[in-house]
């Protein structure tokens, strides 16, 4: 169905893909993996629209026709007054009227061929996306993304992941041949996100996904394309397959690729050794078998089984060093806090967070938490009041309420203070960022590279209270990992809105859980408890936890060339696959 032959493609400072080759075959559900900035968004562009790239190599897109799209920015139309069921309605409708429209006009037309043709077309295209039984189909897409309630409700009136959800059955009811998704699980709530795993599972067309998410990683998709450093690996088979695949494959591959190297270090040896006895004795003989054997080196390096990529593109990500409070002190207090648009959204609202505490705001989507964070960094509401030693820190969501994107990513940093190039680089080569790339503007960076960027300017100030609105959305596996370092190696305060249960789980001492129009505390063991019941199994999560720690001992261990280590580890991986 789709086909790449050495396909390459880059910009002007960077090479994107240097001869890469994949499929993608009608039916198969892919996921497109790999770290921040590597150009996961770019080719599936480039697959959405290929005539408007030059790129070298060969690509072909054999039977796909239309493609549907569902970017990882949903924002809303305008006029959107109309009720769930209206708006996934509205094209069958469409359609469906310019069917009668056609049979009107042939009881007065002369021109009935082209009228025929017309009606054929129409008859096709209903056919095609089964319009007949569009009432069915939306009623059972709502289902599974557990949006029954809402198909009588305004647009307007859903929140941010329920609207994203809406987006998405509306493409997949269209029956594209190849349906996109760029990070559609994006600020979900783990409602939205179980319903969106529901609604990739049971479509029956082909799809490509671009995520970062564990859990739609460990619960989704058939196909693996692996996309880092130009190069992509693609395999037949889930996630967790994959990653156990490619543990093993190192293993293997460095072995031989040891064992090439002392083949032709011998060899080279001796090619020396005869090289320096022709010098001193001129003999045919030994100059056709020297000759031979430089011969035979040039095949070993032609055919030497390079070394596999086992580097982790794994970020070092600090927070500001900070010296803790001896006794812990309130850094903010909230009281009776209010907050309403056209109805109110939150009451009542009180808490406080001390120096020592991190705590993560939770709840579904539109409840008004990046509301209320916003609020706190803007510190104008007579409810919320600051204490003299609260230094505060932001990192938004939006990413141009932190960062100027007209600037240089070394502009962006001169202005807050550094003033060499070279120090710009050194701070930066932490968060995965090549020399290379620091004339670029910002705005030309992928999502996660901008958070980074924003933890990367974070780390530069002296904050000890972060106000962090979903600081892990973008980012790839190993920099939420690092992510999640850091926050636990901090010794300031934290405030953060997150949808990443994982992040959650790892990270916070404390929740504030919004529900009822207020935000009710709860400690973090008793909130793992109510999600372990409502949407995860505890023991699948403390499985993923102990997952995630062995591949990364693993991938340490080849980089330290300890193959022993790391098999006995993959042999310890494959026991926790099979329990997943």
């Amino acid at each position: 169905m789709i086909k790449a032959e050495n396909f390459s493609y880059g910009f002007s400072d960077i090479e994107l893909y240097k001869n890469i080759s994949f499929t993608l075959e009608e039916g198969q559900h892919c996921v497109l993996i790999g770290s921040n900035g590597t150009g996961k968004t770019t080719l599936a562009n480039i697959i959405r629209s290929p005539e408007d790239y030059i790129y070298n190599g060969k690509l072909f897109m054999e039977g796909v026709g239309r493609t549907g799209y569902v970017s990882q920015f949903a924002s809303r139309e305008k006029g959107q007054d109309i009720t769930v069921f209206d708006y996934l309605s509205s094209d069958f409708l469409r359609l469906q009227e310019e069917i009668a429209d056609v049979c009107a006009k042939m009881g007065e037309s002369d021109d009935l061929d082209t009228l025929l043709e017309t009606y054929q077309q129409l008859l096709d295209e209903s056919e095609a996306v089964d319009a007949d039984n569009f009432d069915v189909n939306i009623r059972r897409r709502l289902h599974l993304a557990e949006l029954d309630t809402k198909a009588d409700l305004e647009i307007s009136k859903l929140s941010g992941g329920e609207y994203k959800l809406v987006q998405i059955i509306r493409q997949m009811l269209r029956r594209p041949g190849l349906l996109i998704m760029d990070e559609p699980d994006v600020f979900l709530d783990f409602e939205n996100l179980k319903g969106l795993r529901e609604l990739i599972n049971a479509y029956e067309g082909t799809m490509l996904v671009i995520t970062h998410n564990r859990y739609l990683l460990g619960h989704c998709f058939n196909k693996i394309w692996h996309l880092e450093n130009a190069d992509l690996q693609e395999y037949e088979g889930n996630y967790l397959e994959y990653n156990y695949s490619l543990l093993q494959k190192k293993i293997d591959l460095q072995e031989r690729s040891e064992a090439d190297e002392l083949a032709i270090r011998l060899t080279t040896e001796m090619v020396e050794r005869m090289r320096e006895e022709a010098s001193e004795i001129i003999d045919p003989l030994r100059g056709r078998t020297l000759k031979g054997k430089v011969s035979y080196l040039e095949r070993l390096k032609a055919r030497q089984i390079k070394a596999p990529f086992v580097e982790i593109r794994e970020p070092v990500i600090s927070l500001p060093e900070i010296t803790p409070e001896e006794e812990p002190a309130v850094l903010l207090a909230v009281s009776d806090y209010s907050l309403a648009f056209d109805e109110k959204l939150l009451e009542n609202v009180n808490f406080t967070i001390k120096s020592n505490e991190k705590v993560a705001i939770v709840g579904p989507n539109g409840t008004g938490k990046t509301t209320l964070l916003r609020a706190l960094w803007n510190n104008d509401d007579p409810s919320i009041q600051f204490t003299e030693k609260a230094k505060v820190g932001f990192f938004s969501q939006l990413h141009e309420d932190t960062l100027n994107e007209d600037n240089t990513i070394y502009r962006e940093f001169y202005d807050l203070g550094f003033e060499t190039p070279s120090q710009v680089e050194n701070h930066l080569s932490n968060y995965c960022f090549d020399p290379d790339i620091l004339d670029r503007k910002i705005s030309q960076l992928s999502g996660g590279e901008k958070n980074l960027l924003q933890l990367a300017k974070l780390a530069v100030g002296d904050a000890n209270l972060l106000l962090l609105d979903e600081p892990s959305s973008h980012l790839d596996t190993y920099s939420q990992i690092a992510l999640e370092k850091a926050i636990a190696d901090y010794k300031g305060a934290i405030l953060m809105v997150s949808h990443d249960f994982y992040s959650i789980a790892n990270c916070a001492d404390s929740v504030l859980f919004v529900e009822n129009g207020t935000i009710r505390p709860m400690s973090g063991r008793a909130f793992r408890k109510m999600i372990y019941k409502r949407h995860f199994s505890r023991e699948y999560l403390e499985l993923e936890l102990k997952k995630k720690e062995l591949e990364i001992r693993i991938a340490r261990a080849l980089e330290a060339g300890d193959r022993k280590t790391a098999g006995k580890l993959c042999d310890e991986l494959g026991g926790i696959i099979g329990q997943m």
